[in-house]
Formats: structure tokens, C-alpha cells, sequence
């Protein structure tokens, strides 16, 4: 009996120390896990989107509280000005979410572009989407304009991968709403 109370103690400490140990190291690796999304994953979306921007949105972004969750808004600023904010957002495709960084222009609502940020579509169909051909649909088009053309849109679906057209443009969508609700106090921000 005294050796299986010892056994469980031990098996104790053991899982506690563990458990301690992961803890921490989580903690610790966290912010450069962080840095590395933010310079590999979403700096090259943010440079397709404002390519123009004289800050390093990166290095200027701000948290906001939304819905119960944080959202990270990226600005760019010309001339001294805030001319446009991009916001990641997701939506279900094919093979998982895709991420979509949403530019929008502050001046006119309207969108700046899209970058796509992570995605594990299928090879040749859904991978599609990264390519400029069917990114820059979205230049300049209103909230109400980036929808498919099969539903009274401007955005061409790339062809055999419905799925994945459909997820970025609701990605879109929930990127634009999330900016309308957020609009007052980014515009303060900057």
C-alpha cells in the first residue's frame, strides 16, 4: 500500500513539473511566435494591400475590443494621414479557413484589396485564390459590390473552386462589417 501512495505522489510531481514546464515555455515563445505570424504570414498580405503606405502598418497596429474578441487593425498612413486600415479576418473554405487581410480605404468605405493570408485549399483549384488575377477583383469595389457574380457581385469565381471564391468574399464581408462597427474609434486612434 505504501508503495502505491509513493508511486501516485511521484506520477504527481512528475505531471506537475510537466505541466509547469510547458506553461512556461508557452509563455516565453508566445511574442516571438507572434512576431514571426506578423513578418512572415501577415507583412507580405499588408504590402500587397497598401503598397503605397508610408508607416510600417506592422509596427502601428492596434487592438480593439469587438464582439467579446480583440481585433488587430493595421493602418496606412500617407502624408502624415490616415488613408486606409486592413483587418484579417476568416471564413470556411474547402479545406479549412482561409484568412483574408481586407484593406479599406477610410476616405471612401470602399476596398483597397485583399491578401490572403493562410490557406490549405486544394492545389491548383482553391490555391487559386493567392494569385492577382482574382485578388484584385476587389480593388475599389463597395462592401455591397464584393460579392460573387452568380449573386449580384463583381467577383468572378474561380472556376472549380466555388468554395474557396465563397470563403473570401465572406471573409470580406465579415472584415467590412467588423470595420463598420469599429469605425469611430479607429478613426480616433490615428
Amino acid at each position: 500500500m505504501k508503495e502505491i501512495i509513493k508511486m501516485i505522489v511521484v506520477l504527481s510531481l512528475l505531471c506537475g513539473a510537466s505541466g509547469l514546464g510547458l506553461s512556461y515555455l508557452k509563455i516565453s515563445t508566445a511574442p516571438l511566435i507572434e512576431q514571426q505570424v506578423l513578418t512572415y504570414v501577415q507583412g507580405p498580405a499588408l504590402k500587397g494591400v497598401f503598397s503605397d503606405a508610408e508607416n510600417d502598418p506592422i509596427a502601428d497596429r492596434k487592438k480593439f475590443a469587438s464582439d467579446g474578441s480583440e481585433v488587430t487593425v493595421f493602418p496606412a498612413i500617407k502624408g502624415g494621414k490616415l488613408v486606409g486600415v486592413a483587418l484579417e479576418s476568416f471564413a470556411a473554405g474547402y479545406g479549412g479557413d482561409i484568412g483574408v487581410m481586407v484593406g479599406i480605404d477610410t476616405a471612401t468605405g470602399n476596398l483597397a484589396g485583399i491578401g490572403i493570408t493562410t490557406l490549405k485549399e486544394t492545389p491548383g483549384l482553391g490555391m487559386r485564390t493567392t494569385e492577382p488575377a482574382y485578388t484584385n477583383q476587389f480593388k475599389g469595389l463597395t462592401p455591397d459590390q464584393a460579392k460573387l457574380a452568380s449573386s449580384g457581385g463583381k467577383i468572378d469565381a474561380i472556376s472549380g473552386a466555388t468554395i474557396s471564391s465563397a470563403a473570401t468574399v465572406n471573409a470580406v464581408a465579415q472584415a467590412v462589417k467588423t470595420y463598420q462597427s469599429l469605425k469611430d474609434k479607429i478613426l480616433a486612434a490615428w
